[in-house]
């Protein structure tokens, strides 16, 4: 079972903060689940079930058609980013965590690569005081990577920095494509910027 996995390749960081600038405070919805976190955690939907900007939450099912919400339309960086990756995205969503906030310790089910669908993530502002674990392991996330962690496994968060910590995170059905990685992955690629 592989825990995490950074892709070979990265995004530009200040386009990826440009086309967040586009986006109004007003725009951040808090997370629904308030049982799991202490502190401000809160989402602005890329792409959801309908296209709403409403729906912060994936769908469990991943069966109802989504569409980008209107919140796109000011993020052509984000679009380019989801245009390269080569597998159906479903639901995509800005998570941010306020500073001092936590994510308790939880496990999001049937999200890994072993399953139909899994979640990437891809930083966008973070700190070197964000504190991301894994099966109690801390995997760091630096900003424009891209990443696979397998949410089925327990995992917790801490933002101890003085700044918001803001994932774009995308949740994906599991391809040829994206398999494709994990079975070179003990070979040796180089990074590039996409």
């Amino acid at each position: 079972m592989i825990a995490t996995y950074q892709f070979p390749f990265t995004f530009d960081p200040d386009l990826l903060k440009q086309d967040l600038a586009t986006l109004k405070e007003k725009d951040w919805i808090p997370h629904y689940n308030k049982r799991d976190y202490e502190g401000e955690w809160d989402i602005i939907a890329l792409r959801s079930v309908g296209g709403n900007k409403y729906r912060i939450f994936p769908d469990y099912e991943p069966v109802n058609p989504v569409d980008d919400t209107e919140h796109m339309a000011n993020c052509p960086y984000f679009k380019q980013v989801l245009d390269s990756l080569q597998c159906q995205k479903n639901t995509v969503r800005l998570m941010r965590l306020k500073p001092g906030a936590i994510i308790k310790e939880h496990t999001d089910y049937n999200l890994s690569l072993d399953d139909i669908e899994m979640r990437l993530h891809i930083p966008v502002v973070t700190n070197p005081k964000m504190e991301f674990y894994l099966d109690k392991k801390r995997v760091i996330l630096n900003e424009g990577e891209c990443w696979y962690l397998n949410f089925n496994m327990r995992h917790s968060l801490k933002n101890g920095g003085d700044t918001a910590r803001v994932h774009l995170v995308i949740d994906c059905m599991v391809n040829d494509w994206l398999r494709s990685f994990f079975h070179a992955a003990d070979r040796k690629q180089p990074q590039i910027q996409l």
